[in-house]
Formats: structure tokens, sequence, C-alpha cells
């Protein structure tokens, strides 16, 4: 089972994605901004989980 952090980690990243998408579309800077650190942050996140999921020995 993967870890709880890689499952959110990758639902931040999208969500940051679909952030960017309207900061783009709208030209709200802070949005597109919030957007960007919003998918690091996912990406750290899921990095973290993975992690885990090593030190436990799973392999998904």
């Amino acid at each position: 089972m993967a870890d709880h952090d890689r499952i959110e980690g990758a639902a931040k990243n999208m969500g940051g994605k679909a952030k960017e998408a309207a900061g783009n579309v709208t030209g709200d800077e802070k949005l597109k901004a919030e957007g960007k650190a919003d998918q690091v942050e996912g990406k750290v996140q899921n990095t973290v989980g993975g992690v885990k999921d090593t030190l436990r020995g799973d392999k998904h």
C-alpha cells in the first residue's frame, strides 16, 4: 500500500497545476505563484512518502 504522504503529495501537485492554469487564464500572478508552490510542496511530500515506502520495503 502506498504511503499516505505519496497520495496527498500527488493530490497537492495536481491541485497546484490546476491553480497555476487558472492563474494563467485569469492573469492572476499570485494564483499562478501559489500553484507553482503547491506543486513543489506536493512533489516533496510525494518523495518523502516514497522514501517511507522504501524503508518499509513496499515495492508499489
